[in-house]
């Protein structure tokens, strides 16, 4: 049984293996309708549930229930994403910094970050902006000691094993390694982001096609 904890007075955290687990769990607890609000994040699905008519134990036994039922069934999109990145240069004004942290040349990072396919853990932060892991120790670097101010829409970053994508200009304190012109988020759109946890992303450099 997943480990469960408390969030905070009306919230309980559920610790998860992995991305499809996170997915699959929390697709079922909103489908069930027993929560306020249920929130997938990288490592755990978060719950809200009604303090005034649950007290606590009972909200634990209720998410304990509801994860031991579920049926293992769940499919997550089988379609690749391919996304087109410019790297390194204007588009990408950290990749040297980078590439030099990890002893390697730019041709290399570039192979290695468009020779594997990648996972959405999580799209959150700003609305669109894209956590996507399976990045790999080899290519793992921290986040800049100093965060940027304004970081351009579009902009494809890596920290911690993970790429992110901006989707809109905001602050930020990832490497800055490419760029693409994929959109990933339109607020007037019925599903208004293009990509969702659990799909399957393949980079691929500009021009390489």
């Amino acid at each position: 049984m997943p480990h469960i904890e408390s969030a905070g007075d009306d919230l309980l955290s559920v610790r998860l293996d992995d991305v499809f687990e996170i997915q699959r769990v929390a697709t079922r607890l909103r489908d069930a309708g027993d929560w306020i609000e249920v929130v997938p994040g990288i490592d755990s699905v978060v719950v809200q549930f009604d303090a005034l008519s649950l007290a606590a134990p009972q909200a634990r036994d209720l998410l304990q229930r509801s994860i031991r039922d579920l049926p293992d069934e769940f499919a997550l999109p089988d379609a690749v994403v391919d996304i087109e990145v410019s790297y390194g240069g204007d588009d990408g004004p950290d990749l040297a910094a980078v590439c030099e942290q990890l002893g390697m040349t730019e041709q290399e990072f570039i192979g290695m970050h468009t020779g594997t396919e990648q996972v959405v853990d999580l799209v959150g932060f700003t609305p669109g902006f894209v956590y996507i892991g399976g990045l790999g120790e080899r290519l793992a670097v921290p986040r800049r000691d100093t965060p940027r101010q304004l970081v351009p829409a579009g902009s494809v970053a890596v920290a911690d094993g993970r790429t992110g994508i901006y989707a809109l200009p905001s602050p930020g304190g990832w490497s800055l390694i490419g760029r693409t012109t994929h959109a990933l988020f339109d607020a007037g759109a019925d599903e208004p982001m293009s990509l969702e946890a659990g799909m399957r992303v393949r980079f691929i450099a500009a021009g390489s096609q």
